[in-house]
């Protein structure tokens, strides 16, 4: 039996347990990483460039474990983790190449390298990490191909390689991903992959994709946003059935194709997003994935209406659909009570917003603008529930076709923060109720047809941010009572109303606005611009103040704002300019400025000073060599008093795409460095003293639209280079110069031509036979395909000056509906070509004054739009054609001074006219004064018949005779039956006569017979 424990042994038992706990407790504390992984980790860093110090601590004389983004393991201390991502918003994250060194980690589980700025391919090595389950690449700065070798990473859970982050950070993040993946089979070595991002890479080439994503059964995300992806093929067996979240969103190589329709047999799906693919077709009319609560199926190209089994889903939260869509918004959307947000705008939906969506409890975001809706508006927001009042926080029905007027319903909204209502047809007053909407932020009421004054209760909204009232039909006045509250007020557009301001003189509004657009408003008894303007300085970005009827000097302080939209234009403000600041905007135009042309700065985009006085040369403003290029897209100088040489160094505006110098006293030579406007779509120099001939420089204008040289001192011959470099002409106009030579041929391939007008130059020759070659003259035209402005900011529409139906016309927001040919006054000669006939869509055709021979075409009736047509003064001979009598819409017409013959066709268009418009011919029949014999001939004054007799003298005796006769035989009539004793007389005398008469007809013939008796006896 063992002997009893010493006490004094067993103390010292105790203190080497407790020794040995706490020795192991020091030792789990203080864990270091293996010198090799320290090292490894310095090599890294020793490689990379670090402006912004992410790995600062990273000394070699401290255990790596306490480095920063380094996690070790707790018990063998190896590095698991690095956390290596930088900070978006600085700009400054790692670069250089990713050494190698990294590979003896053997233990990392996680790499997180993102938002970074490595410049280089994938390392290939990156896919010999064996342990590795995350890795992240997105946003730092890779291109190239992605390396295979990524499959190897058997225990990958979490694979990013986004170029673009979709959360926000786009515009912060310096450098994406560039990555190509040509293949993606690769991914099926991935057997644990749950969660994959691949957003931004170039995924055009992996045409197999759905294939490969389906041998991948782990995937709950899978992100393929914007990868350019191809026609996405059917699957027969989805493997993929764990999927809760799928984005192939902006594909837009999936243009003009079928929604797949694997997609909807994902039945564990809670996240659907393919918007912008364009997809066409149907939307399935079937689907599994009633798990769904995200569905966005916007800005594609259905054309069907919306299915059943969307309303299926009783979790749905995000509902958004867009489209060619049909129908009406089904009635069980009020089945969806979990719904937050439900955005169908631009889908062309029809009739009525169905009363149950005002049931939904939840909804914060309803969206159904740019739809065909229609309906009273009170009808349908007359009578919403008390928790749809409370939830909602947007509604936009912009851009529909709702009438009527709004009701103080709008006003009950709790939650409400944007209230869109512009586009409409919406009319009456505006609510004063809407004073009410505390939480307000966006009050958009513009474009509709709104009368009486703005209630000053929306000078309550003291969270109102935003309000636009412009283009509509309010009035009254505006005081300062409509701004007390409105602190957080940044934005006022109210331009095209009738409203006027009235506010004290030392008014300080209680605002700092950045866009104030009042045009068109009666700034009240001041004619100045606003003093209370200057308070709001250091924020004002936009100011429109046009045709406000503002008058006099500007004040310095305006020219300092660093403006980006500027509108004075149409007022009587005066006086000089001595710079424009930094706006990159601004229109000035129909005042009284004067002095030469102001200096502007280089990043200047649009610049409208015409219709003022301004005088002098342009060498200061063009060729000022304080920059060496502009970036100028608009430059509008037309109208003012500029004079001399127009300077050679248009090199300095290469971005030009309006120009209108015209009706100004520019001389000399058009400069030949026109040709660098390589960009340039309108040209106007009309109404100067330009001489000399067009510069052959210009064919590099190979973008022009527009080309107005009329009114001009010209000379030369058209260039036969405009018909095979300028391919885009539509409006080619050289009216008034002394332009000859011959009509090139080669303008017949100017296709897109809608306006040739060569009047009044000394062109001769014959017109080409190729002109059923202006196809644009053959075809209807619509102004939806046209560039409706060339401003961004402003209203600047191209305009042009045509002779049409006998008078000069200014055309300019139907100028792209306009078709005239005009080859007036020149020495033309030939007969009209018969190809004309077949610009049937031609509004105008004036040849007259020029030397043209033949007959009229035969089929000229076929040219059914004509409204206006000249051939006077030629030398047409023959009939006027039949067919004209099929030209309905005639307005104008002139064939006066040829040798037409005949009789003027009947018909109601042509007997419509003054006889003014046939005169000189030898036509007859109405309106002419000739009249026609029976052959369809002119009986004219002194025409001989085939004996020599003179048919008009003829004509004139009978007349007389028959006047005198008539004229006697009243006289006759008239005694005898005043005068009785005549009337007895006259008749006695008539009795006598006949007895007389009677016996002597009786005797003789009574011996007529008497012998042929005598001779029968």
């Amino acid at each position: 039996m063992m002997s009893a424990l010493n006490p004094s042994h067993a103390t010292l038992f105790l203190v080497l347990i407790f020794s040995f706990k706490l020795s192991q407790c020091v030792a789990k504390n203080t864990i270091f990483c293996p010198e090799i992984e320290k090292q490894s980790l310095v090599n890294f860093k020793i490689s990379l460039k670090d402006p912004g110090h992410t790995l600062l601590s990273w000394d070699s004389e401290v255990n790596c474990c306490k480095w920063r983004g380094v996690v070790c393991n707790n018990l063998t201390g190896h590095v698991h983790q690095l956390h290596l991502q930088s900070n978006p918003y600085t700009f400054q994250g790692l670069s250089g190449k990713l050494n190698p060194s990294l590979l003896n980690l053997k233990y990392l589980r996680y790499l997180d390298l993102s938002l970074n700025n490595f410049g280089e391919t994938i390392p290939s090595f990156i896919g010999s990490f064996t342990y590795l389950e995350y890795l992240n690449l997105s946003l730092a700065g890779f291109h190239g191909k992605i390396p295979h070798t990524l499959g190897n990473l058997s225990h990958l859970y979490t694979l990013d390689l986004a170029g673009d982050p979709n959360d926000g950070l786009l515009d912060l993040v310096k450098y994406r991903n560039q990555l190509d993946g040509d293949r993606l089979e690769w991914l099926s070595g991935l057997s644990k992959l749950e969660h994959l991002n691949m957003n931004c890479a170039n995924l055009s080439r992996a045409t197999n994709w759905p294939q490969v994503i389906n041998t991948v059964p782990s995937l709950l995300q899978l992100h393929f946003q914007y990868c350019r992806l191809e026609y996405a093929a059917s699957l027969n067996d989805v493997n993929i059935t764990s999927l809760e979240f799928l984005d192939l969103s902006m594909n837009y190589n999936f243009n003009s194709t079928l929604v797949p329709s694997w997609i909807f047999q994902l039945s564990n799906l809670l996240y659907l997003d393919i918007h912008w693919n364009f997809y066409i077709g149907p939307i399935p009319t079937i689907s599994n994935a009633t798990k769904l609560q995200h569905i966005d199926l916007s800005n594609n190209d259905f054309n069907s209406s919306i299915p059943d089994w969307p309303f299926l889903c009783k979790d749905l939260e995000f509902f958004s659909l867009s489209g060619n869509l049909q129908g009406t918004i089904p009635n069980a959307i009020g089945n969806l009570t979990s719904l937050e947000t439900l955005d169908l705008g631009g889908s062309r939906l029809s009739g009525k917003i169905p009363r149950e969506i005002f049931n939904l409890c939840k909804l914060k975001q309803l969206v159904l603008s740019d739809n065909e809706l229609q309906g009273e508006i009170a009808d349908s927001f007359g009578n919403m529930s008390e928790c749809f009042l409370q939830a909602l926080e947007v509604l936009e029905l912009n851009d529909n076709q709702f009438s009527g007027q709004l009701t103080d319903a709008f006003g009950e909204f709790k939650r409400l923060r944007v209230l869109r209502l512009s586009g409409n047809s919406l009319s009456g007053a505006i609510p004063i109720s809407l004073g009410k909407l505390a939480s307000v932020e966006s009050l958009f009421l513009h474009n509709n047809k709104f009368s009486g004054n703005l209630p000053e209760s929306l000078g309550q909204l003291s969270n109102l941010r935003q309000l636009l009232i412009e283009d509509n039909m309010l009035e009254g006045v505006v005081s300062e009572a409509h701004f007390a509250n409105l602190t957080k007020l940044e934005r006022i557009l109210a331009s095209r109303n009738r409203l006027t301001l009235r506010v004290g003189a030392n008014w300080i509004p209680p605002f700092k606005l950045w866009d104030l657009e009042l045009g068109s408003w009666n700034l009240g008894e001041s004619s100045q611009i606003l003093s209370w303007l200057e308070t709001q300085k250091e924020e004002l970005w936009d100011l429109d103040l046009s045709n406000t009827g503002i008058s006099g000097n500007i004040p310095g302080w305006i020219w300092e704002i660093q403006f980006d939209y500027l509108n004075l234009s149409h007022n009587q403000l005066q006086g000089k300019i001595p710079h424009i600041g930094g706006a990159e905007y601004v229109y000035l135009s129909c005042n009284q400025f004067s002095g030469s042309l102001p200096p502007i700065i280089e990043f200047m985009k649009e610049l409208d000073l015409s219709n003022n006085s301004f005088s002098g040369g342009m060498s200061h403003f063009l060729c000022n060599g304080t920059y060496e290029t502009y970036e100028l897209e608009i430059l509008h100088l037309g109208g003012n008093q500029l004079d001399g040489e127009l300077p050679d160094c248009w090199m300095k505006w290469p971005a030009l795409i309006y120009l209108n110098l015209g009706d100004n006293n520019i001389s000399r030579s058009i400069p030949n460095s026109f040709g660098y406007l390589s960009d340039l779509e309108s040209l106007n120099l009309y109404g100067n003293k330009f001489s000399s001939h067009i510069p052959s420089s210009m064919r590099n204008c190979t973008q022009l639209l527009k080309i107005d040289l009329a009114r001009n001192d010209l000379n030369g011959s058209i260039p036969t280079w405009m018909g095979t470099t300028l391919l885009k002409l539509q409006f080619l106009i050289l009216r008034s110069n002394k332009l000859s030579g011959e009509i090139p041929p080669t303008l017949c391939h100017l296709n897109s031509l809608q306006i040739l007008d060569f009047s009044d130059n000394k062109l001769s020759g014959i017109i080409p036979r190729c002109v059923d070659n202006f196809t644009a003259m053959a075809t209807k035209r619509s102004l939806d395909s046209q560039r409706a402005s060339y401003s961004d900011r402003g209203d600047l529409i191209d305009s042009a000056s045509i002779d049409m139906k006998g008078s000069e016309l200014q055309y300019d927001t139907i100028l792209y509906l306009v078709t005239t040919i005009d080859l007036s006054q020149n020495n033309l000669s030939g007969d009209i070509p018969k190809e004309f006939t077949s610009l049937v869509e031609l509004r105008s055709l004036n040849l007259s004054q020029n030397n043209f021979t033949g007959s009229i075409p035969e089929k000229i009736g076929d040219m059914k739009q004509l409204e206006s047509l000249d051939f006077s003064r030629n030398s047409l001979s023959g009939q006027i054609p039949s067919s004209f009598t099929l030209i309905s819409s005639l307005s104008h017409l002139n064939l006066s001074y040829n040798n037409l013959s005949g009789k003027i066709p009947q018909g109601t268009q042509l007997q419509g006219f003054d006889a003014s418009s046939f005169i000189g011919n030898n036509l007859c029949g109405p309106p002419s004064t000739s009249n026609c014999d029976r052959d369809g001939d002119e009986v004219r004054p002194g025409h001989k018949d085939e004996d020599g007799s003179d048919d008009s003298k003829i004509e004139w005796v009978y007349v007389f005779l028959s006047s005198g006769y008539a004229v006697g035989l009243a006289i006759v009539c008239s005694v005898l039956v005043l005068n009785k004793p005549w009337r007895e007389a006259y008749f006695g005398w008539l009795e006598c006569l006949w007895d007389n008469l009677y016996v002597f007809f009786y005797v003789n013939w009574r011996r007529l017979f008497k012998p042929s008796t005598a001779f029968s006896e």
